[in-house]
């Protein structure tokens, strides 16, 4: 567990028209963007939330005047702040930024960017280094779900502990190789609808305008899912990102089978909303238990979410689910479930109750993670200017 947190260095400062906000640039699994200790950021949600989009350049679909990378895995962001609750050690808060959009969403999830946020406590000292390796109990305040997150912090040629970035762990979509950050998730059913399977059944028949009834997965493992085979909606599961936000008439038709799936999940009208993900799911190709396409809700995701990819796994063991029906064989009560997206593969460890192997007690994984930039983010004056402090040097 980590020692008691620090408080911030410094705080965000005026420099000139503008506000210097304190920031550490990171990677998170196939994601980034920055990170920021949320002791340094507006307490007030909505002064928060400008300087974010602001910070991110938005509403912008280049995100030209900001460091946002233009697509909706890289305009993330993450507020990290010392743990307040009995048993968490860090508690931080996701938030998703459209390029063109104006709002910033702090409903969901995201596996891939909770990848760095222990790497960022320790690097703030949010959380002190205890050992070898370090192990931290990380809240997602969005949704509640706690998961237990274990970074390597060897010992500096002084003594002093520092996050190991490099090492010899590849996932796919990330080039190269990088130290594991080992992430077990603890209770993530229900994480936005309530519980795994909302509607109660593993798999449900929808109506849709244009579509007629077409069969799906309702689940939440940590991020809503509606789950359709790719050909129902006329698609082969193997297409490229490219090929699917290029195919209109192919986005048309899961963008109104989402918006039924998340009123019959009872998340109500769904429209703004950047849940439920839609999961197109094919058989295998690559030796992988099943293929899948991501959408995030509206463009194709380069790989697949971390929960999206827990919840996906999930669906495979459920008897009589849509996924199930085109994985290969899933046996054994801790079964390694191999989720195929575009840049590869994406293993999923899951531990099933025995007394009840429709139920997943404990998922785990492996993610890698890096700081890219530390320094401050510069947003106009007009959007936050905080108490004036000395002058940055």
């Amino acid at each position: 567990m980590p020692a008691e947190a620090t408080a911030p260095a410094r705080g965000a400062r005026r420099r000139g028209s503008q506000t210097a906000v304190p920031c550490l640039f990171m990677r998170g699994g196939t994601s980034r963007g920055p990170f920021f200790d949320e002791r340094v950021l507006p307490e007030d949600a909505s002064v928060r939330d400008a300087v974010l989009l602001a910070a991110l350049g938005s509403p912008d679909g280049r995100q030209i005047d900001g460091i946002g990378g233009a697509h909706p895995l890289t305009s993330k962001a993450g507020i990290v702040g010392p743990g307040t609750r009995p048993g968490v050690d860090v508690e931080w808060t996701f938030a998703q930024v459209q390029p063109a959009g104006d709002t910033v969403d702090t409903t969901a999830n995201c596996g891939n960017m909770l990848a760095a946020v222990l790497p960022f406590a320790v690097e703030t000292g949010i959380a002190v280094p205890d050992g070898e390796f370090t192990t931290a109990r990380v809240l997602t305040r969005n949704t509640g779900m706690v998961a237990e997150i274990t970074v390597h912090t060897p010992a500096g040629p002084y003594g002093a502990r520092h996050v190991e970035y490099a090492g010899r762990t590849r996932i796919d979509g990330v080039p190269g190789t990088a130290a594991p950050v080992e992430i077990g998730f603890l209770d993530t059913a229900g994480s936005v609808a309530g519980s795994l399977l909302p509607t109660g059944n593993a798999r449900d028949r929808v109506a849709v305008d244009g579509l007629g009834p077409v069969d799906v997965t309702l689940i939440d493992n940590g991020q809503p899912l509606a789950i359709v085979a790719a050909e129902r909606l006329g698609a082969t599961g193997y297409e490229t990102p490219a090929e699917i936000d290029a195919d209109d008439g192919l986005k048309s038709r899961v963008e109104a089978l989402r918006r039924v799936c998340g009123r019959a999940m009872g998340l109500g009208d769904v429209t703004a909303e950047n849940y439920p993900k839609m999961t197109l799911v094919a058989p295998p190709r690559h030796g992988g238990t099943l293929s899948t396409r991501s959408l995030i809700p509206r463009v194709c995701h380069q790989s697949i979410g971390v929960l999206a990819a827990v919840t996906a796994a999930t669906a495979c063991v459920l008897e009589g689910s849509v996924a199930r029906e085109v994985a290969a064989g899933v046996q054994g009560t801790g079964p390694t479930v191999s989720v195929e997206h575009p840049s590869g593969e994406f293993g999923v460890t899951l531990a099933l109750d025995p007394d009840d192997p429709q139920q997943v007690a404990r998922s785990a994984l492996l993610r890698t993670a890096r700081l890219l930039m530390a320094g401050d983010v510069l947003v106009p004056a007009s959007v936050w200017k905080p108490a004036p402090q000395e002058p940055l040097t």
